[in-house]
């Protein structure tokens, strides 16, 4: 079954003259639900104030998209397992270096998930490791990318 994903990626020149490449790199994200990001290019790319610096960048987007879904699938496999999970925090990064061609790449992703679990049935290390690698090997994102994506998963915190 074949599932299709959306996105309305819209970008107008101001006052710039554009042709001297001194233009607004900003633009906006919409997606279903009503949803509006405000987008541009990484300052790192493009120095400001051509990029917006209080946007979200497409790198950034990379790396939260998978940190989000690799969250998604461990909440659901956690909860199935009986682990009451209270909260979930992913400082997750992206490090962009050239590949072979030269050409620049997110070439890691790094996920460090701290959790914390509560209740009866709390996970040992062993299993919070068995959730992290089976929400990384069933992520639909981590499957199409290809960066490597490391996870560095905290010690659980247990309340």
């Amino acid at each position: 079954m074949a599932h299709s994903y959306t996105a309305d990626v819209t970008w107008t020149r101001d006052e710039a003259v554009f042709t001297d490449n001194r233009y607004s790199r900003g633009h906006v994200w919409r997606f279903d639900g009503g949803v509006t990001v405000p987008a541009s290019s990484a300052p790192s790319s493009v120095r400001p104030p051509y990029s917006k610096v209080d946007a979200v960048d497409p790198e950034e987007a990379l790396v939260a998209a998978l940190s989000s879904c690799h969250m998604l699938f461990f909440l659901a496999f956690a909860a199935a397992q009986g682990f009451r999970v209270d909260h979930y925090d992913d400082k997750a990064e992206g490090v962009m270096t050239k590949n072979a061609k030269g050409k620049l790449f997110v070439s890691t992703v790094t996920l460090r998930p701290a959790v914390t679990f509560s209740g009866d049935k709390l996970p040992d290390r062993a299993a919070i490791d068995h959730l992290h690698h089976r929400s990384h090997e069933e992520c639909f994102l981590a499957n199409s990318v290809l960066a490597e994506i490391v996870i560095e998963a905290s010690d659980p915190i247990l309340a």
